[in-house]
């Protein structure tokens, strides 16, 4: 064990980071932190008991005349990041984020979400439900849960559910005793390489699970059928789930009364439900379903499942209400890989009924951009009117035709339907000038769009009142 006196995190304001912190902190262990910006998460940090200092300067390892036993460094702090480079000088170990939170997380029962969309809403969906049938549990999510408004607990229970991150290889090295897998797709080949390297890994991973507990897979998901094939073959035992009739856990989705999704799950001869969920579109309905295995894995009622899912509200940037001026309501979205922007325009499109969706999309890295710029633009076309902004890619080496100025002209609508806009300035005017009563604005993204909203709203407030 490592962790067990001064922690010093590097990048401690990011979403994974902090919520190592606070556990940490829960623990009554030491903290101090860098991070390249003041944010939310980072003053957070303060009144449980951390240091922080915006900036990276070697001088933040000293806290009160001394230095960290460990340091922690994120995944997107490079080796030449001052503080690395000053604690390795030292002969202080540095750890990476995957290290520190396999020890984090090794005192429970660990339930690992993975996959390449949807982890933070079915990480926050087992949470809850594990919550409302008392078990108290710890987690460390991606994101703010509306109902706590924590990214992380530490809790009395056994269980332990982790948002299990595929991008650094992360989910290989956590003790899992239940492992969810919601889809497989190239995503993070800055890191893998090849999408075979990525298959192989969800293999893995689901051999891993299977062995240790149990393994749950999204049947529907190309990818996901993929991988659980290959797990059987290899002798795992696993659990598909999805629409398709021949997954082992059958989701029926019902017509709803609400924009909130509405299904019933079949299960080794039971039906589970109806659950109303509160958010909305089919791709939550699956992440419900996995988390609804998951509960009845660690000994929840049908009963416990449904109220939890019920009562779930959503998290920080998952589809996130941000208020409504004269019947338009504005929404904020993580969403960053077309797969996600197809499932939110979609759920988008059931809460706006016959009103507009009108959409701002911020690309996060070049690579991504690059891989799939047609596709982010077919995405896309599911709205009625898209502002598409220029890449979020700080200290990235640009790469040829990956632009937002690219990415729009793949758009699939009339030319006065599509805006590339790099003046982030005007991109809120775009949105709020045009709306009427009944449309939906969303901001997309996975940088710091999510800030425009304030203003969209302020404009929309100027226009009509």
């Amino acid at each position: 064990m490592q962790l067990t006196s001064r922690v010093h995190i590097v990048g401690i304001g990011g979403a994974g980071m902090s919520g190592i912190a606070r556990i940490l902190l829960a623990r009554d262990i030491e903290v101090s932190g860098s991070d390249a910006k003041d944010s939310r998460r980072l003053n957070a940090l303060v009144p449980l008991g951390a240091t922080v200092a915006v900036g990276h300067d070697g001088e933040n390892l000293m806290v009160n005349g001394k230095l960290p036993s460990v340091v922690v460094v994120s995944t997107a702090i490079q080796d030449d990041n001052p503080e690395v480079v000053r604690a390795r000088e030292l002969g202080i170990p540095v750890l990476s984020r995957a290290t520190a939170l396999a020890e984090v997380v090794s005192s429970g029962e660990v339930i690992s979400v993975a996959g390449t969309h949807g982890k933070t809403t079915t990480t926050s969906m087992v949470t809850v439900i594990l919550q409302i049938a008392g078990h108290d549990p710890s987690f460390v999510i991606g994101s703010e849960i509306n109902e706590s408004g924590s990214n992380a607990h530490l809790g009395s229970g056994k269980e332990f559910v982790v948002e299990a991150d595929e991008s650094d290889g992360t989910f290989l090295v956590l003790p899992t005793r239940v492992g969810i897998v919601t889809n497989v797709e190239a995503d993070h080949l800055n890191y893998w390489g090849t999408y075979e390297a990525v298959e192989d890994a969800f293999v893995e991973f689901v051999t891993m699970a299977s062995a240790a507990g149990s393994a749950i897979v999204c049947g529907d998901d190309k990818g996901g059928q993929i991988v659980a094939q290959r797990a059987r073959a290899a002798g795992a035992t696993v659990t598909t789930y999805g629409i398709s009739a021949d997954n082992d856990a059958v989701l029926t989705l019902l017509e709803s009364p609400t924009s909130g999704a509405l299904f019933t799950v079949a299960y080794r001869g039971v039906v589970h439900g109806p659950v109303q969920l509160r958010v909305p579109g089919a791709h939550n309905a699956l992440n419900a379903t996995a988390a609804l295995l998951c509960a009845l894995e660690v000994g929840c009622t049908s009963e416990q499942v449904v109220t939890g899912l019920e009562r779930f509200t959503g998290t920080h940037r998952r589809f996130e209400f941000r208020g409504e001026i004269n019947g338009i309501r504005v929404f904020d979205d993580y969403a960053h890989h077309p797969t996600e922007i197809d499932a939110v325009l979609r759920a988008a499109r059931t809460v706006a009924g016959t009103g507009k969706v009108r959409v701002a999309f911020q690309a996060h890295h070049y690579y991504r951009t690059a891989l799939f710029s047609k596709e982010f633009g077919e995405a896309l076309g599911l709205a009625d009117f898209v502002v598409v902004l220029e890449v979020f890619a700080p200290g990235e080496t640009p790469i040829p035709g990956a632009s937002g100025s690219t990415m729009a002209g793949n758009v699939p609508l009339p030319a006065d339907s599509v805006v590339f806009e790099p003046s982030w300035s005007a991109v809120a005017g775009h949105l709020a000038n045009a709306a009427e009563p009944g449309d939906v604005i969303m901001t997309l993204g996975a940088g710091d769009i999510g800030m425009m909203c304030p203003e969209i709203l302020s404009l929309l407030d100027q226009r009509f009142n």
